[in-house]
């Protein structure tokens, strides 16, 4: 198996050669394996490595890149294209681009030995090289060499999608698994798609120095958010100088020499804009492709593997995990998942995913995170659910280091006080987050909030506040009345 990532320059030579080494060669499978693991992106990886880790005879499958899209075209190299990003804003200066993408293949390649075949084979796991076929429920096939198992789990994840627009395959568009091959920063760039990839990419590009227009069929960006969210993005990206086109249909693509169009059609009609490059980010679709689960028989749909609540597929001993199943398609949820197949396919457990608390984070300037109940779902429960909301212009440390847009808020039951939701946007919002999913997951009250000393100052605190917020309305006027009374017997002793 061969495996070429763009430029061929020594980080990449060396990422390839710690991930998919050509020199490989399968090893000779055993009898029967407690658990076949196919694909190596992150659920593959937590499930292999913790299986194993217990004392499982484990077999790992993958087709191309260990470590799958969070490592090699997702969260590594995004993160710190980001912070290059932000630095080039916070200093005012523009970077050498070429330079800027040798230091993310450098740095994604120093992460590397985390997934690598050495060390996964180091764990006591036979790593397999190339296409996996299931040719029955209880094997698959790899290069010729059949692994038989009790169970295994699907962890082959998710590409990006191309929109049936015509002409966009013939326009050679970026999507995230080839974006990060950039050597020469495009003069203009077109990102077809606002949600978190697509944002996140979009003002990184204008932060250094590209001119940057997004189109996006909603009427807002990152249309996951809380529209008020979505509005705040929108108000730095506008002063940034993104040009946001919303509420519109990219009808066309073309390619004509270097240069690229889409054509468009919103509420002024169709027009046609010129760039040099276009970045899909509108999507996902699952990786099912060559893997036979027809005759595993395990069902599947345009968005991926069928499962129960326990992450088992329509054959009882095959489980899924990570992306090709789930709508969460988080590097932090495939962990969460792996960690449930390891319990129900192998120890008989009856781990449910509707028990797990899902928090998020878009990483732009400023991030915005969320965790549980939306602005949405709190508004259909009426007056079961109160909401508390707090600025950041409110909390001296966005106030001190100038990081005063945007907000935070929470959903709180009015009969018990316990936490249902938080959303955040704050220039640290992605980790102030951890602390709301703490108290959802645990089922704590705002009292609960209130009650812990945050360190001063901290942009954290503005949870405080709002618990603060939350125990003012409890000290209801019967209440008030009776501290009154309390006090004043109190006075005359």
């Amino acid at each position: 198996m061969t495996v070429v990532v763009y430029p061929e320059d020594k980080y990449n030579q060396e990422l390839v050669n710690m991930l998919a080494p050509a020199s490989w060669t399968n090893p000779e499978p055993i009898g029967r394996y407690n658990l076949v693991v196919v694909g190596a992106g992150p659920a593959g990886l937590v499930a292999a490595a913790g299986a194993a880790g217990l004392g499982a005879k484990v077999a790992l499958v993958e087709r191309h890149l260990m470590g799958g899209d969070c490592l090699n075209y997702g969260c590594v190299p995004s993160k710190a294209l980001l912070k290059a990003a932000h630095k080039a804003h916070d200093s005012g200066t523009t970077p050498d681009f070429t330079k800027v993408m040798a230091d993310l293949r450098q740095k994604r390649c120093g992460l590397a030995h985390h997934d690598s075949v050495e060390r996964f084979t180091g764990l006591g796991i036979d790593v397999f090289l190339g296409d996996g076929s299931f040719i029955s429920q209880d094997c698959i096939e790899v290069g010729g060499k059949k692994l038989n198992f009790h169970r295994a789990v699907i962890t082959t994840g998710a590409r990006a999608a191309l929109p049936p627009i015509p002409g966009l395959v013939e326009a050679e568009p970026l999507i995230n698994e080839t974006l990060f091959s950039l050597e020469q920063m495009p003069r203009h760039l077109i990102v077809i798609g606002a949600g978190p990839i697509g944002c996140e990419m979009a003002q990184s590009f204008r932060r250094f120095g590209a001119e940057v227009t997004i189109i996006e069929m909603a009427d807002r960006l990152v249309p996951i958010e809380d529209p008020d969210a979505s509005a705040v993005l929108k108000t730095q990206f506008e002063k940034e100088g993104i040009e946001l086109i919303l509420s519109a249909e990219v009808v066309r693509a073309d390619k004509s020499g270097r240069h690229k169009t889409v054509t468009l059609k919103d509420g002024d009609g169709e027009r046609v804009i010129e760039a040099d490059e276009i970045l899909v980010a509108a999507g996902r679709i699952p990786n099912i492709e060559g893997l036979n689960l027809e005759a595993a028989g395990v069902d599947y749909h345009r968005r991926g593997v069928t499962v129960n609540e326990r992450l088992q597929t329509t054959s009882p001993k095959i489980y899924a995990a990570g992306d090709i199943c789930s709508p969460f398609q988080f590097t932090h949820s495939a962990d969460a998942m792996a960690k449930i197949v390891i319990q129900n396919a192998l120890f008989f457990g009856a781990k449910k995913t509707s028990a797990l608390v899902m928090p998020w984070a878009t990483y732009t300037s400023p991030e915005i995170a969320h965790v549980g109940m939306t602005a949405k779902e709190a508004g259909e429960k009426g007056d079961a659910v109160i909401t508390y909301s707090a600025d950041m212009s409110e909390i001296d440390r966005a106030v001190l280091e100038e990081e005063t847009a945007g907000f935070a808020r929470v959903h709180v039951e009015r009969s018990s006080g316990r936490l249902l939701g938080a959303t955040m946007v704050s220039s640290h919002a992605g980790e102030s987050i951890g602390e709301m999913a703490l108290a959802i997951t645990s089922g704590l009250k705002m009292s609960h909030i209130g009650a812990t000393i945050h360190p001063y100052p901290t942009q954290a605190e503005i949870w405080k506040r709002l618990a603060n917020a939350h125990l003012k309305t409890s000290f209801t006027p019967r209440i008030a009345g009776i501290f009154k009374i309390f006090l004043q017997l109190f006075s005359r002793k």
